[in-house]
């Protein structure tokens, strides 16, 4: 308040984000910090290892809610090296709610198996994992129907695939085309 006095009169006014951001809850990678957005830029879901589901409700009315009253132009499901989640998947189970949370995870791994065998280095395949699992909650985004109808009838959102490197800070554009 002291370097803008106008700055929570003006966050009162109302949103208008552009972005819808999906990211992960994990602490060390908050959604502002990532992007460099500033308050009012972006509006976010955080949920262990990025995952969307269509039996996810707070997802669903998250994502209705950026679709049809908020109406970004983008969706950007951001993903990062080093996940606890990811890594989690890559595990045998032990059964709870996370567990079968971790479960969309391993039927992403699952359908790309085969070029995740490949890689023989652990720490290249997790990432890899992460990699596929981003462009895999791009992919459940888009095909939602509130998703898919706004963006027949108007061209958005457009859904964008990231991961945050911990390590570099580093932001990579995936560049997906789900």
């Amino acid at each position: 308040k002291a370097s803008d006095p106008d700055f929570f009169s003006k966050l009162a006014e109302g949103q208008n984000p552009g972005f819808l951001y999906i990211g992960c809850s994990d602490s060390r990678v908050p959604a502002e910090e990532v992007t460099g957005a500033r308050p009012g830029e972006l509006f976010v879901h955080r949920n262990i290892a990025n995952v969307v589901h269509p039996s996810d409700p707070n997802a669903m009315a998250v994502i209705d809610f950026a679709v049809t009253q908020l109406k970004v132009r983008h969706i950007v499901v951001c993903g990062h090296y080093l996940c606890g989640g990811v890594k989690a998947s890559m595990e045998e189970g032990k059964g709870g709610v996370l567990d079968s949370w971790l479960d969309r995870i391993r039927e992403a791994a699952s359908l790309n198996l085969e070029e995740l065998s490949v890689i023989s280095d652990e720490e290249q395949r997790y990432h890899r994992l992460v990699e596929i699992n981003v462009k895999e909650q791009c992919r459940n985004v888009a095909n939602l129907p509130v998703v898919r109808d706004r963006y027949r009838a108007t061209g958005y959102p457009k859904v964008n695939g990231w991961v945050f490197d911990i390590l570099t800070g580093e932001l990579i554009d995936l560049k997906v085309n789900p």
